[in-house]
């Protein structure tokens, strides 16, 4: 299988107006919440304010959020669907984004790593990340009640190529299992957890009876040819801050007219 990193941000619509008219796009979130002192990697925490401030422009544009059930992209983006995942299953999210999605009538998907309920983020502490909270049993049940949905994300959030066959068929198919023992509601989605999967990962979860499955470092948006178990991503995070970034900021301000002269 021939994998293409494509790795698209998204801050705001503007600049993915035809991108997203092209298809239909899955936005990719992981902490909602105030981001702490020390973290490793900033790009993964957006602020309830910049959330907030996504949905509103999204919405107030015309477009609505959609389910991963039955996911059948067409030509184009006609109805402006977009979905709105989440991937770890994190409390920040229950707290911070959760009354967002209800203020704009929004659906969400939390995908769950289902041996670490009510744990911390394991897999990245042990290179050197800050601990993170994630949602216990009340918290996913709370969020299924407000009418959102859980995927899995594997048993233990593993590197799936790295492992024997053996274990890649109980992180794909046990999670799904135990996640549906527990709550009680058909788990239909998978998340590949770092975006790591090959062709014999991808033929393991097809047959675990996924409808679905998404890919992280693969971005860009979803059309009628895009395989049900590789559906493509965008990440959602605050603007880059690299000096290139900033140059083209400046650059849009002079252009549109709303640079100053200033007078020495």
């Amino acid at each position: 299988m021939r994998r293409i990193a494509n790795r698209i941000t998204y801050t705001r619509l503007r600049p993915h107006a035809a991108l997203f008219a092209s298809g239909t796009p899955i936005l990719t979130y992981h902490h909602v919440g105030r981001r702490p002192l020390g973290v490793r990697w900033r790009g993964l925490w957006v602020s309830p304010r910049l959330f907030s401030k996504q949905m509103r422009e999204l919405h107030g544009a015309g477009y609505r959020s959609a389910s991963l059930d039955g996911f059948a992209p067409g030509p184009g983006n006609p109805g402006r669907k977009f979905v709105v995942s989440f991937d770890d299953g994190y409390e920040s999210v229950l707290t911070h984004a959760l009354p967002v999605l209800v203020a704009h009538a929004a659906i969400g998907i939390q995908f769950i790593v289902a041996g670490r309920i009510g744990g911390l983020n394991e897999w990245d502490m042990t290179v050197g990340e800050r601990p993170a909270k994630l949602m216990d049993d009340a918290g996913i049940r709370a969020w299924l009640s407000a009418g959102h949905q859980i995927g899995s994300h594997t048993i233990t959030h593993p590197r799936l190529t790295s492992l024997p066959r053996s274990t890649q068929k109980a992180e794909i198919r046990e999670s799904r299992l135990m996640l549906e023992d527990q709550f009680g509601c058909p788990v239909r989605h998978f998340c590949y957890p770092y975006g790591d999967l090959d062709e014999a990962v991808v033929d393991l979860v097809g047959e675990a009876g996924y409808e679905t499955a998404c890919t992280h470092l693969d971005g860009g948006v979803n059309s009628v040819d895009t395989h049900r178990l590789l559906l493509k991503r965008i990440e959602a995070r605050y603007p880059s801050r690299s000096l290139k970034a900033v140059a083209n900021w400046l650059i849009a301000r002079f252009r549109s007219g709303e640079s100053k002269a200033v007078v020495i």
